[in-house]
């Protein structure tokens, strides 16, 4: 009789570790999607800017990059960010999932400083600008949305926005310049959502 008990005592703990074990498992798998970023927004319908963009993949980045013929008025550099989650989206497709944010990174360029003699670096922020695909909360699906390098929280650009009318026009791949990221531009190909005609030279305004 007390065998009996000892060993029903043993198989409770076994299937309560078991339960544990079930549990954690699932927490686990379910960790990564719950901790994916995605737009955000206060009570006014302002974005929020995501804190730990650096984090997120790195796409592509430029310098003193001009679409108009005319000269630039301030040279910078250019760092493109997007969430990882979308970003592995992307290369099984192709094309931007929903709720797809992406974080320009602008910065100022400096030529001379500790041992460097030539070409340029990177040093302060000079501001943000967030691209989002949230079909929720945008009509036309694509907004735009401008941080100065110390604000938490932006509106989005009025319709018909310069952003937005050049993204739509010479973007290569829906509403993103794929053409100057050179890690997707083949994927994009391989599924045929590349715009070959938004890669030729013009003139952008």
């Amino acid at each position: 009789m007390r065998f009996r008990v000892r060993s029903a005592s043993f198989l409770v703990r076994c299937f309560g570790a078991a339960c544990l074990g079930v549990m954690c498992c699932a927490l686990l798998a379910a960790a990564p999607e719950a901790k994916s970023p995605t737009p955000q927004y206060d009570a006014k319908g302002n974005l929020l800017l995501p804190a730990d963009y650096r984090d997120w993949e790195f796409l592509s980045a430029g310098y003193g990059m001009n679409y108009s013929p005319g000269p630039g008025s301030h040279e910078m550099f250019t760092n493109v960010f997007v969430q990882r989650w979308a970003y592995q989206k992307f290369l099984n497709s192709g094309k931007w999932p929903d709720q797809s944010m992406f974080v320009i990174d602008q910065r100022d360029a400096q030529s001379k400083g500790s041992i460097n003699k030539t070409g340029h670096f990177q040093t302060d922020l000079m501001g943000l600008v967030v691209e989002t695909k949230d079909s929720a909360h945008n009509p036309e699906q694509w907004a735009y949305y401008a941080f100065g390098s110390d604000d938490k929280t932006a509106e989005a650009m009025p319709k018909g926005n310069p952003c937005f009318a050049c993204h739509d026009a010479h973007a290569a791949v829906e509403h993103t310049f794929v053409q100057f990221y050179p890690t997707l531009k083949p994927v994009a190909k391989k599924f045929g959502t590349y715009d070959e005609k938004r890669e030729q030279v013009s003139d952008a305004k």
